[in-house]
């Protein structure tokens, strides 16, 4: 018998690797069986709601055997689809705008910086649509997700990566068991994807055509077909044992990615000095013959070894610390110094560079957002399944209403004869002896609705109070509003009882501010430029630079200021409606608030503000009073000059004079124009 070969140590370090690969996998997917049992009540409840919100026309059986004779479900011919209405009747296109307070008087600039940056961020992705859909789909099934990424795959000649922000509907959940207060307190959730199969392998570069899509249903609601070039991929989050946050995805029985404290950075490193490999194209620094003299640009880095050591192989290594090669000054007034020259162990000349740590989220990169907080309940309460039953009474009244009309009318008896029929000819005989004739006669049928209407109008009144929504808060006509005053009243009232939601809707948004500040802190390396308009309404251009939040504590060491507070600017609502802050701003106009309204200043400022808020014409309008407030001052000017030549006393006020120059430079005294003596 021949000996048996041994195992060489790299194959049982192969067959350890497949062995723990697959233990993960069965890992999470256990996972997420245990999330499905767990969830999947909450999901069907999740597809009737939608069917109610799209006009469903089932009616729910009241008693035993109110069903139709082979046991299906009745419909009505007729859906009077109050959900609907209740539901859009709430939805607001207002998209909360951050508020960021610095703790530290010093950081005030660097918190309206975060401010404009984020604002300009609400700007570059499609908030509007994403709002649109979460502003349905929160108050319908109680709650939606807010998911944030950062796509390294996103670049511009000068940047390196983007956030992205997505909306997740609660179909795609797949949360841990008996967790309610909030995503932040689990171990792990998983998030289920519905992706295709080229958009995995373009991603991941792993082939899951031999894949079947696992669960269509996540991509829309009811019972869908699988797609065939469409899979279901899971993307599962954790908390990792020494910290931070491990991440897992996974397609049918494929690991696309399976990567512990992911939000680390991660570089490709020369595996003999130790040194990050620069990107192609980028300028590199060498140290000189002398330590002493420093480092030095020497070229351009062609993508080949390693400019430090000359070896070839790098390998990817999780970074701790950043590598500091040339001094940075940021705007705080730091001093970041670069790279040193120096000797290694062998007498080598070497560069070493200064080590700054990396920032790190090491949060959830998702935020959820819900109706109103409910006491044992991951989502909030659905307006839906509040007002289910009035819809299904609603639906079965329309259906009665409509029988009644459809069999009322005119009913006509005759005898037992089938020579006597009815038709539209006039003249004809009819040959009826005294019995038959009795027998003939007409009867009207009128359908009487006046209770049928009553009751279906005091349903319908019953979900409107239950969500407190009123005719004022829908633009309808309101009988019990006797003025326009009552009725912005009328309006505010039902407005508060939508309070609730609204700080619900500006927690989960700051939330998702300060991970945006957070990912751009930790992953932004290139400066971000950044505008905004000052009060004046002129155009204001700055740069977002994360170096710009290091800082020295009192060792010496330097740390990342990550020290705000992030809110929402609860003025938003009326800055966003431009006419009603037209009328504020003619408003003050007239009562002074900026000065005599006669005055050109008064107008230029007046018009500026009409600028910033976007009205047309006003930028226009503003240039042309500015000129005339040049020529007015010119005016002045020579005016004074005239006056001054003759000799004459100037005892003008000063504020008819505003700021009009005195020859010379020479200030206002008391309240008028010292006179200057001629030359």
């Amino acid at each position: 018998m021949g000996k048996k070969k041994k195992k060489s140590a790299g194959s049982e370090n192969q067959i350890k690797a497949a062995g723990a690969a697959t233990d993960k996998l069965n890992i999470w997917q256990q996972r997420l069986a245990d999330s499905d049992n767990y969830w999947s009540s909450e999901r069907e409840k999740m597809d009737r709601r939608e069917a109610l919100y799209r006009g469903d026309d089932t009616l729910k059986p009241l008693v035993p055997g109110d069903t139709k004779h082979d046991g299906g479900a009745k419909r009505t011919s007729h859906v009077r689809n109050i959900v609907f209405e209740n539901i859009e009747s709430q939805i607001s296109s207002a998209i909360p705008q951050p508020k960021v307070t610095a703790k530290r008087k010093k950081d005030e600039h660097l918190a309206q910086l975060i401010e404009h940056y984020l604002r300009n961020e609400l700007d570059r992705l499609p908030f509007e649509e994403m709002n649109d859909m979460a502003e349905r789909t929160t108050p319908m099934h109680g709650g939606v997700g807010w998911q944030l990424e950062w796509d390294n795959a996103a670049r511009t000649h000068t940047t390196v990566g983007e956030v992205r922000v997505r909306v997740i509907h609660p179909k795609q959940f797949a949360p841990q068991p008996g967790i309610y207060t909030g995503i932040g307190q689990m171990d792990w959730f998983i998030v289920k994807v519905p992706t295709t199969k080229e958009a995995v392998l373009r991603t991941y570069g792993v082939d899951v055509s031999d894949e079947a899509e696992s669960e269509p249903n996540v991509r829309s609601t009811g019972a869908e077909d699988p797609a065939e070039d469409a899979v279901t991929m899971y993307v599962g989050y954790e908390v990792g044992k020494d910290g931070g946050i491990n991440k897992y995805v996974w397609v049918g029985d494929k690991t696309l990615e399976d990567m512990d404290n992911y939000q680390a950075r991660r570089q490709p490193v020369c595996t003999r000095c130790g040194m990050v490999r620069p990107v192609q194209g980028q300028t590199l620094v060498m140290p000189a013959a002398e330590p002493n003299a420093g480092v030095q640009p020497t070229g351009v880095y062609d993508g080949g070894a390693c400019p430090w050591c000359g070896c070839q192989e790098f390998e990817e290594r999780e970074q701790e610390y950043e590598q500091i090669i040339l001094p940075i000054a940021t705007s705080t007034g730091v001093q970041i110094p670069g790279a040193k020259a120096t000797f290694d162990e062998n007498g080598n000349a070497v560069v070493q560079p200064t080590l700054i740590p990396y920032y790190k989220p090491d949060m959830y990169p998702f935020v959820l957002q819900r109706s109103v907080s409910v006491y044992g309940q991951l989502l909030g309460s659905s307006d839906v399944d509040a007002i289910a039953d009035q819809q299904n009474t609603i639906n079965r009244m329309e259906q009665k209403i409509i029988d009644r009309l459809v069999k009322a009318g005119t009913r006509i008896t005759l005898p037992d004869r089938a020579d006597l029929r009815t038709d539209p000819e006039d003249g004809e005989r009819w040959f009826v002896n005294p019995q038959d004739k009795a027998c003939i006669d007409v009867y009207q049928f009128s359908g009487d609705l006046q209770y049928e209407l009553a009751y279906m109008n005091q349903v319908y009144e019953e979900p409107r109070q239950i969500l407190g929504i009123t005719d004022s808060f829908q633009g309808r006509r309101d009988p019990t509003a006797t003025s326009g005053v009552a009725k912005q009243y009328s309006a505010a009232q039902a407005a508060g009882r939508f309070d609730s939601k609204r700080v619900m809707k500006n927690a989960a948004y700051a939330q998702l501010f300060e991970m945006m500040f957070k990912f751009a802190l930790a992953y932004s390396d290139e400066p971000r430029p950044v505008s905004y308009k000052d009060h004046k309404g002129q155009a204001q251009y700055e740069e977002f630079n994360r170096y710009d939040f290091l800082e020295y504590d009192a060792a010496g060491q330097l740390y990342w200021n990550d020290q705000f507070l992030f809110s929402c600017d609860n003025s938003a609502t009326l800055a966003s409606n431009r006419e009603a802050m037209w009328q504020e701003t003619r408003l003050n106009l007239q009562t002074g608030a900026f000065g005599d309204p006669t005055q050109t200043a008064t107008l230029i400022l007046f018009w500026s503000k009409m600028e910033q808020l976007h009205y047309p014409g006003a930028s226009d309008t503003k240039t042309f009073l500015e000129n005339r407030q040049k020529q007015e001052q010119e005016q002045q000017m020579m005016a004074m000059q005239m006056q001054l030549g003759q000799g004459t006393p100037l005892t003008t006020p000063v504020s008819a004079q505003a700021a009009t120059p005195v020859a010379g430079g020479a200030p206002a005294v008391g309240g008028q124009i010292s006179p200057v003596q001629g030359g």
